[in-house]
């Protein structure tokens, strides 16, 4: 795998863990509500994220 993907594989780590690390009764709450969210507008939201994230490299990729 190249350097990058190593590189963005490790920031995603590291902002998940300041998430547990800096407001984790927030995030209990927030894992507590998802419970709640039906399983198509959690798989919607994840698709849209999937889409912005792709949209994101690509314009770097594009302006770089």
């Amino acid at each position: 795998m190249s350097t990058a993907l190593w590189t963005a594989l490790g920031l995603v780590l590291v902002i998940e863990g300041l998430t547990y690390a800096l407001i984790p009764g927030q995030l209990k709450r927030m894992m507590a509500e998802m419970l709640r969210v039906s399983d198509d507008r959690l798989r919607l939201g994840g698709l849209v994220a999937v889409a912005a994230g792709v949209g994101l490299v690509w314009l770097v990729k594009l302006f770089s």
